[in-house]
């Protein structure tokens, strides 16, 4: 697909991709320092060493600990746990899909590659940059931000049943400073952590958005930072892109959502709206589109997900309510078709669905399994004869990473001959026992407060 008479990133991609990239190697031949920490494993079930094999040759962090299968209370809903992976040291910071694998960023500075949906080690990239904090992948092609506050771009495809190839294609750094000073132009390079990645695929844009409170847009043909500005107050926290008209929504600790578009024939860009209902930080977004709505959804700390629906007739993105449940914050947020997923502080995740033509959200569910706050979702569609099937993977700080198949019954495409839904008539949402567990961020904050008086 040619723009303006250039060549798309994904068309330079494909012609690179042609030169064979060197595989990805499971053997490292370090020093004790800069390897991977390694496994203590225990004594597994029976179906955990079946679902263990093939494991990593170079030896991992993880381990695939046994699966727990919990009864859904909805009829509207099924899931059960299909695998649960455990992370001996560090934290996983962010999940990525793409291609029928999974990719997890966390303390090490290795992008771990699992095989959707049994998460069978496929390998992993070695960066040799530290954290990888943000992950984004689309097709063949995998970034990642580190704590050098640059972002890798890489080229990733599983060659063979257990052969993971990757080539890292470009970093994108700031220009060299020229010596004459009124040649220097304005520094590229993120001053703190990249917290949040999003891409607009048609016009091969990158857009960082780091805690220094900017987000800088680079285009990838180029390999260059295009425009830069101060999007927040506080840290960004999430941004993502309409596909359909390549708007940015960008969300921060300073409590607001904010709708930039580009500016005609400009890589510039211009604030069209801030989108305020309260003042509390805002952690996730997430966006729900079919051919008549659009909604954006933005996850606070109080433990809201504030819903913004898109008129029609003028574009403009409208409150039109919340969804109550987490007694926590919400840190994550994931939407595919009419169904919604939240993550929280209070270890749990919920999935809502909203009705078609009225708007109305209902909660299906609330996941348990984690015994930490959950901090990133990815989800994918299983498009079955009876309702709609989703896998979701959920991370959390306690070091767990759990695959989840959903089953939701009924109609969520819109359209969509669906099954009728049970207990039509009694009441829409159900009423679950909530856990004891305390999250430990938040007894974490109490204990610093309570030193202070």
């Amino acid at each position: 697909m040619e723009l303006h008479g250039r060549k798309t990133f994904w068309s330079f991609l494909e012609e690179d991709q042609k030169v064979p990239p060197s595989p990805t190697s499971h053997h490292h031949r370090h020093s004790n320092k800069e390897s991977e920490p390694r496994l203590s494993l225990s004594r597994p079930s029976s179906a955990t060493v079946a679902s263990l094999s093939p494991s990593s040759p170079g030896g991992s962090p993880w381990t695939l600990s046994p699966v727990r299968r919990s009864p859904s209370p909805s009829p509207s809903l099924l899931y059960h746990c299909i695998a649960s992976l455990q992370r001996q040291d560090g934290n996983v910071y962010s999940i990525a899909i793409s291609r029928g694998a999974v990719f997890t960023g966390s303390d090490s500075d290795r992008v771990r590659v699992w095989r959707q949906p049994d998460c069978i080690d496929r390998g992993c990239i070695r960066t040799h940059h530290g954290r990888v904090r943000a992950i984004l992948a689309h097709g063949g092609t995998l970034f990642t931000s580190h704590k050098d506050h640059r972002v890798r771009v890489w080229s990733v495809f599983i060659a063979g049943p257990d052969r993971l190839r990757s080539k890292k294609l470009a970093t994108l750094a700031p220009r060299a400073p020229s010596f004459f000073p009124f040649h220097r132009k304005k520094p590229n390079q993120h001053r703190d952590t990249i917290s949040c990645l999003a891409c607009y695929h048609a016009e091969g844009l990158l857009y960082t958005g780091s805690w220094d409170r900017t987000v800088k847009v680079w285009r990838l043909t180029e390999k260059a930072c295009v425009d830069s500005f101060v999007a927040h107050e506080g840290q960004v926290s999430a941004m993502l892109v309409n596909q359909e008209d390549g708007c940015l929504f960008t969300s921060s600790w300073d409590g607001s959502v904010k709708i930039w578009r580009r500016v005609y024939g400009d890589s510039s860009h211009a604030l069209t709206v801030v989108l305020r209902f309260q003042t509390s930080p805002v952690n996730a977004l997430a966006l729900s589109h079919s051919s008549s709505s659009c909604f954006l959804y933005s996850g606070s700390s109080d433990g809201y997900v504030n819903i913004w629906e898109k008129e029609a007739a003028s574009g403009r993105f409208n409150h039109s309510g919340f969804l109550q449940g987490h007694r926590f914050a919400v840190l994550c947020l994931a939407a595919v078709e009419r169904v919604v997923l939240s993550g929280s502080e209070d270890t749990t995740i919920r999935v809502w669905r909203r009705e078609e033509g009225t708007g109305f959200h209902a909660c299906l569910a609330v996941i348990e399994g984690h015994r930490g706050p959950v901090r990133c979702l990815a989800v994918s569609l299983e498009v079955e004869s009876e309702g709609v099937g989703l896998l979701l993977y959920s991370a959390s700080l306690d070091r767990m990473v759990k695959v989840w198949r959903i089953k939701v019954v009924g109609k969520v495409r819109e359209g969509e001959e669906g099954l009728e839904e049970e207990g039509e008539g009694e009441g829409k949402e159900v009423a679950f026992e909530m856990s004891p567990v305390l999250s430990p961020l938040w007894v974490e904050k109490k204990l610093q407060a309570s030193h202070l008086y």
